[in-house]
């Protein structure tokens, strides 16, 4: 009996955390012949998650390059992948999420007939801009798919409300969650790890609370990330709390962060983190500002409140359950709310409830079934 050929395709960080768990309950599948493709489209970064889960790609499109544009990842994704899937033929491409990648990794296919499987499918803002141009792009990957591997129920109405067949679309999780159940269970179990984190962090003051920061997306590019950091500045200088903050290799965020926050007392400004360091400082911190959708996932499951530096987001059941809040990026609004839970007010403890809309750590486990045709049981909120 041959085995069904399935190519897994992803270049950023964020897709491979998501997709790594992935690829080792495939890879466990007698009936599947399984192949990893990075087109690294964030290399040093993707990486860090390649050596922590322990993978080694069968291919390496190795396509990043200083300063690149959409157009030349597009193109770079297209002609690297055509020759790959021309030598290997694979029955089934799997995709994550709404990246560049992911979108013209999902056109090759098209392009050769190849079926594609979309994980995380359905997200939707409503906003072709917001984010950009990532909206636009899980569109596009939903209408070359045939098999949508979706998160939430509501993910799985949106595509139902698109046409979609019903047939087609399923309801797994999010395999966000499988990875941070994963490294939580890591930062647990094995001896001596949560020490050695700690000690990487001694810059840490222990009585202080902390406020992890992230930012990343080009709408925010410009003005409204010197408006951000200026936010994160005046909490810095107005409560009782510290900052961490990772900072996004890209040009566009690494030069206004550090025109801002550079020297500004209780502000720490750090290279990017590996996986399993940044799960060990959400489990650390009292909230999280961010404009990043795998955080909106994951710091729910670990109980911790999440600011949203963004006007719409595609992921609406943590904001529903009070747990997740959209701030934009006004200045004086993130300095208002964020600043209600380092208070003794209640605020946090209001949104710091532990709640798991986005998976239960077995949506990789759902993938595979339905891959090998086992009967799936679907994921219940």
């Amino acid at each position: 009996m041959n085995s069904t050929r399935i190519l897994l395709v992803f270049g950023t960080r964020p897709e491979a955390i998501k997709m790594l768990p992935l690829v080792k309950v495939l890879a466990a599948e007698p009936a599947l012949e399984v192949r990893v493709c990075v087109t690294a489209q964030h290399r040093q970064m993707l990486d860090q998650a390649l050596e922590l889960f322990g993978v080694r790609p069968d291919y390496d499109l190795d396509l990043m390059t200083a300063a690149q544009g959409l157009e030349q990842i597009t193109t770079a994704v297209l002609t690297g992948l055509s020759t790959i899937l021309d030598a290997w033929r694979p029955d089934r491409v799997l995709v994550h999420g709404d990246t560049a990648t992911a979108m013209a990794a999902s056109l090759a296919a098209f392009y050769k007939k190849i079926p594609v499987g979309h994980v995380e499918a359905g997200l939707r803002s409503g906003d072709p801009l917001q984010p950009w141009p990532e909206e636009v792009n899980r569109r596009l990957i939903d209408v070359i798919a045939d098999q949508f591997y979706t998160p939430t129920a509501e993910t799985r109405d949106n595509l139902l409300r698109e046409g979609a067949r019903r047939d087609a679309v399923y309801l797994t999780g999010n395999t966000v969650i499988d990875a941070l159940l994963m490294m939580a269970d890591r930062v647990e179990g094995e001896p001596g790890l949560a020490e050695r984190l700690a000690d990487s962090f001694s810059y840490l003051e222990p009585d202080l609370p902390l406020l992890l920061v992230t930012g990343h997306r080009r709408e925010n590019f410009g003005q409204p990330l010197l408006d951000i950091c200026a936010a994160i500045a005046e909490l810095a200088r107005t409560h009782r709390l510290q900052v961490v903050y990772p900072i996004h290799p890209n040009p566009n965020v690494q030069g206004p962060v550090r025109q801002v926050l550079a020297g500004v007392p209780h502000v720490h400004l750090v290279e990017p983190l590996d996986y399993l360091p940044f799960v060990y400082l959400m489990k650390r911190s009292h909230a999280i500002l961010t404009d990043s959708g795998g955080i909106q996932e994951e710091a729910p499951a670990l109980g911790k409140p999440v600011f949203v530096t963004r006007n719409v987001t595609e992921r609406p059941e943590a904001v529903a359950a009070g747990t997740v809040e959209l701030v934009g990026t006004d200045q004086r609004t993130i300095v208002e709310r964020v600043g209600r839970v380092f208070t003794p007010a209640g605020a946090h403890e209001r949104m710091a409830r532990r709640i798991n809309p986005y998976g239960d750590g077995r949506a990789s486990r759902r993938i595979a079934d339905i891959l090998v045709g086992r009967k799936m049981k679907e994921f219940e909120p």
